[in-house]
């Protein structure tokens, strides 16, 4: 059973589930079917074209169809002959798809689970997720250690645009069993622990509690320093609790304030 398909008709129909959620499902689709029938308006197959380019959409990400295929839980075969256009005998082009196929393969995610070890990919969720550890008091020495990196290779990471997703998932692991943690708690000495906290400081990283998991990969999102960051709340926020200097998102919702103001005078 593929662990990434969602609940729902695709798998009750290709992997047997029987909860709730996957019965209820299967329920209205039958119903529905059953109407169609009746009034003669019953379809079996959905157009082929929006899952060929939802099958492009993940290679452009670095998604082969063996790895697509193993997510969506369909043969190889049946994916390269949508994804190609031609038919599995070829006979023709493949302009229809079984709806229970359709939903399996538009279900799948270009998730780092599912795209290539090597694959490269954007540095940011990488650099942030660094950059928090490194804020929490967790020298660059010590987590370099803990990946297995020498010093000199952590410094390149952490100045690369690029990341492959072995590494990405790397730290990712490492960001999950290290955000809650005192690092003086893990044998770190003070000196070292006070000395990473301003060597982030000065550099303006963003610490664990700024950053949301489903934001902190998106590269448009903005650390939440006050929990207000983006508002004219947040700065002042700012101000009130020493977190300077003021971060662009409220600076320029402070600035849009006092416009305005202005204009209401």
């Amino acid at each position: 059973m593929s662990r990434t398909r969602p609940h729902g008709y695709a798998r009750y129909s290709l992997d047997g589930c029987r909860c709730y959620v996957c019965g209820l499902a299967a329920s209205e689709y039958n119903a529905r079917r059953a109407r169609m029938i009746a009034y003669g308006t019953w379809e079996p197959f959905v157009p082929a074209q929006p899952v060929r380019e939802h099958i492009e959409a993940l290679r452009a990400c670095g998604m082969g169809l063996r790895t697509i295929a193993a997510a969506a839980d369909v043969s190889r075969q049946r994916l390269h002959s949508i994804a190609s256009g031609r038919s599995e005998r070829g006979t023709g082009p493949q302009e229809k798809v079984r709806p229970t196929i359709a939903a399996a393969i538009i279900a799948v995610e270009p998730t780092l689970e599912n795209l290539a070890p090597h694959a490269p990919i954007a540095s940011t969720g990488t650099h942030r997720r660094l950059h928090a550890l490194v804020a929490g008091g967790w020298p660059q020495a010590q987590l370099a250690h803990r990946i297995g990196w020498t010093e000199g290779n952590f410094s390149t990471l952490l100045t690369s645009t690029r990341v492959l997703v072995r590494t990405a998932l790397l730290v990712r692991s490492l960001y999950d069993l290290l955000w809650a943690q005192d690092p003086l708690e893990h044998g770190v000495l003070l000196h070292d622990v006070n000395r990473a906290r301003n060597h982030a400081a000065s550099r303006n990283w963003a610490p664990v509690g700024a950053w949301d998991d489903d934001t902190i990969d998106d590269p448009d999102a903005f650390p939440d320093w006050t929990g207000n960051c983006g508002t004219p709340k947040g700065f002042w926020a700012h101000y009130r609790l020493k977190i300077r200097p003021v971060c662009a998102p409220c600076r320029a919702a402070r600035a849009a304030a006092e416009e305005q103001e202005d204009r209401s005078a």
